[in-house]
């Protein structure tokens, strides 16, 4: 039988900002990364996202999964830091400076989110509209094969008698 290992808090504090900034990867290929086990590192992630829950701040831990309202927010409350305060306000909610520091590019930007989200829109509304389309151009399509069929058989009716 495997003795249970322990770990520090010091190596679990990096170890989930390791697995909560791992991007496309997997949760099992980070832990294989540190030699530990999977369950352990999704069980701190279950006690950190209960814990951070439980303690009022309402977001997601995650960078990526915070919504715009929650960023913005977030930059609003780190504004004027200094860089050890910024950083401790940012170790608190799972976060870097470069994550806030990105927000503010991104709202500052003239192209934002929300150009972004029209677009997505309207992308949505053109291929929409492109199914539509090509429903219709089939479906003449079938007509014409039908009406020309008709003519041809016509023809040969009349060729017969």
């Amino acid at each position: 039988m495997k003795a249970k290992q322990t770990y520090s808090a010091e190596f679990k504090e990096q170890a989930l900002s390791k697995v909560l900034q791992r991007g496309s990867r997997s949760v099992g290929s980070v832990a294989d990364e540190l030699n530990m086990n999977a369950l352990t590192l999704r069980k701190w992630m279950r006690g950190t996202t209960a814990a951070s829950g439980s303690s009022g701040s309402g977001h997601a831990k995650r960078p990526a999964d915070w919504s715009l309202e929650e960023r913005l927010l977030a930059l609003h409350q780190s504004h004027g830091l200094a860089e050890d305060a910024l950083n401790a306000w940012c170790r608190e909610r799972g976060l870097f400076a470069h994550h806030l520091e990105q927000w503010r590019v991104d709202f500052c930007a003239v192209g934002g989110s929300g150009s972004r989200n029209e677009n997505a829109q309207e992308v949505r509304e053109l291929k929409q509209a492109n199914v539509q389309l090509q429903r219709e151009l089939n479906r003449k399509e079938k007509a014409l094969a039908e009406a020309a069929a008709l003519l041809i058989l016509q023809k040969k009716y009349h060729a017969l008698f």
